[in-house]
């Protein structure tokens, strides 16, 4: 009986709790929407979130939390609230490679929130052409994964586009097997895109070796298949079968549990500077002995460590090549914009694609 009295006297105080915090949203969101007007009195980006504001709330929150809420849990609470908050000052449009409950889908809602309004398109091409033509504010590509290796189309995109990346999103990507009955025996095919079905060969090959597998557009159409397919199976995201309904047969498949999508987040603006930045830049080298060392030596000279290299053809001479090169630090900072003086010196054309706050 005390037990119950004590039940309810939580349940009424965690009631109270919810009405107060209730009260602070809406207190919040009513700075929000001053902020809004002030940015549009004085032309400012309106309708573009600023990711060092956020960084910075994010990292005052989980510097004072005293606990028992846990730090890790802040920033996807705060995510939705920063998300609901900008829908108030105005619609944030991102773009990205469709269609719904692929892994860039959900990449774009781990960085945007679920009050963004999502614009699932066909292709990679298509994602630069709606940032570009300014039907959305952002877009987003995926670049490279552990397994697979870089996104060789996204790069070569930024040949051409003037697009920048304003900023990176890392997402873990966790292969489900799904199905309309959840039985493993009764699977007679399995559908899913060439990058999924890689990522898990050795499953397969070990568990349903029979089985024969499909190649599709994307996880997410794999899903859309198994709906009308009592008999068939997808490989795809938890998100894509609670969308279509599926169950699942078996969790995580994919062969390396180490397994991360990096996306880029394009942008006609340039992010603020952070203090946790990281520059992507695009190079031509000279064709001469040593080039490329030479290329590279200023960022060592100057104490900047490159994070990433690689290289493309560069479409317009045969065994002409270009190198896209990730290095830490802003080109804001002395140091970096030093080193890059030096490199523009020494080939035959630089492009920076973007200084942009590296993945916390």
């Amino acid at each position: 009986m005390a037990a119950d009295k004590d039940l309810q006297h939580y349940r009424r105080e965690i009631d109270r709790i919810d009405d107060e915090i209730l009260r602070l949203l809406n207190e919040r969101s009513k700075n929000v929407i001053e902020i809004g007007r002030l940015k549009k009195q004085s032309d400012r980006d309106a309708n573009l979130h600023t990711p060092a504001r956020e960084a910075e709330i994010i990292e005052r929150l989980t510097r004072q939390n005293p606990g028992p809420f846990p730090n890790e849990a802040i920033r996807p609470v705060y995510r939705e609230i920063m998300s609901a908050s900008l829908s108030l000052e105005g619609p944030q449009k991102v773009a990205y490679l469709g269609p719904r409950a692929t892994f860039t889908h959900m990449a774009c809602m781990q960085k945007f929130g679920s009050s963004a309004q999502y614009v699932p398109v066909t292709g990679i091409k298509d994602v630069f052409n709606e940032v570009e033509r300014g039907r959305a504010n952002f877009g987003v590509v995926p670049i490279e994964n552990t397994t697979e290796g870089v996104v060789n189309h996204t790069l070569d995109m930024f040949i051409d586009s003037n697009l920048l990346i304003y900023g990176e999103i890392l997402q873990e990507v966790s292969h489900h097997l799904l199905s309309k009955t959840g039985t493993i025996e009764d699977i007679k095919k399995i559908y899913s895109h060439p990058h999924a079905i890689a990522q898990c060969r050795n499953w397969l090959e070990t568990n349903l070796p029979h089985v024969p597998v499909a190649e599709v557009a994307s996880t997410a159409r794999a899903a859309e298949l198994c709906v009308d397919e009592p008999s068939a199976a997808a490989i795809a995201s938890e998100l894509a079968g609670q969308l279509y309904g599926l169950k699942v047969v078996r969790a995580r498949i994919e062969d390396n549990m180490n397994n991360f999508t990096r996306f880029l987040i394009l942008s006609q603006k340039s992010p603020e500077r952070t203090g946790k930045d990281k520059t992507s830049l695009m190079l031509s080298v000279k064709d001469r002995v040593g080039a490329l060392y030479d290329l590279l030596r200023p960022f060592a000279s100057h104490g900047i460590n490159m994070t990433k290299i690689e290289s493309r053809p560069s479409r317009r001479k045969a065994w002409e090549y270009i190198f896209f090169v990730d290095i830490e630090g802003h080109v804001e900072e002395d140091r970096v914009r030093k080193a890059l003086e030096e490199v523009k010196g020494r080939c035959l054309f630089m492009k920076v694609l973007g200084s942009y706050p590296a993945h916390a």
